[in-house]
């Protein structure tokens, strides 16, 4: 209750500043937009559905981008922390590609799928997926020997060690590695929705390119608002929840 209570009154502090600054007649509002300009953008956008439409189709994209991440990467990930040949060529792989900047996949998508939601589909997809390997290949190589030395004892033997020891010992680090995932998925759309024009479907990058190309500076900010505000719910309501439950069920960390 306190921490909450501290939170609210540190973000009404800064909105306060922030509309003392940009009310002093110092800047421009191209430059700095009042917190009530960015507010009633958010209104009205919110009342004729622009807003609305604009985060579904985001979302659509990310959610099904960062799900086909999931899917490779989590089973590319335990084989590549199981096999010295894996770890020596993909686990590498994936450690170099994981530097690229996001923005560095979009003109390859472009040349390989057009503007097309293919290609916005393949950077969040790339995006995601080299994180989730690194983060359970490390998940993996964490977990203690005497687990596995313990279910060969017990017979276990082939799939069943797999789903049953490796993957659960894992959990805890493969939930860090979604939740990195999950902000390298976002950075990746956003960039693929700034750059690539189709007309299948506005999402929030196209929005903030949109604001940016009129001088919006009060759409540009909201833009930049809503997508923060997105992200602090989901690591709230999906991530946060998962890794405190993993930490203290595996004995892994501690719960305040």
């Amino acid at each position: 209750m306190i921490r909450s209570l501290s939170s609210i009154v540190f973000f009404l502090a800064l909105l306060l500043a922030w509309e003392f600054v940009a009310r002093s007649g110092h800047y421009s509002p191209v430059i700095l937009p009042s917190p009530l300009n960015v507010l009633e953008y958010i209104w009205q956008a919110t009342c004729d559905g622009t807003l609305w439409v604009a985060t579904l189709v985001t979302m659509k994209r990310l959610l099904l981008g960062y799900g086909l991440g999931l899917l490779f990467g989590i089973p590319l990930g335990l084989v590549t922390a199981r096999f010295r040949l894996l770890q020596d060529t993909l686990g590498l792989l994936a450690l170099g590609v994981q530097t690229l900047p996001s923005v560095c996949w979009v003109p390859l998508a472009l040349l390989w799928f057009g503007q097309t939601e293919a290609a916005m589909l393949f950077v969040v997809v790339m995006g995601t997926l080299w994180s989730v390997i690194i983060a359970t290949n490390d998940g993996v190589r964490a977990m203690p020997p005497i687990y596995l030395r313990a279910a060969r004892t017990m017979g276990s033997k082939g799939l069943h060690t797999w789903v049953k020891v490796i993957l659960p010992a894992s959990l805890p680090y493969l939930v860090g590695g979604m939740k990195q995932g999950w902000a390298f998925a976002w950075r990746s759309l956003m960039a693929a929705e700034i750059f690539v024009t189709i007309l299948t479907g506005f999402g929030l990058g196209q929005l903030l390119q949109y604001g940016r190309e009129l001088l919006a500076m009060d759409q540009v900010v909201a833009v930049m608002a809503i997508i923060v505000v997105i992200g602090l719910l989901a690591d709230r309501l999906l991530f946060s929840p998962w890794e405190r439950f993993f930490h203290k069920r595996w004995g892994t960390g501690s719960v305040k």
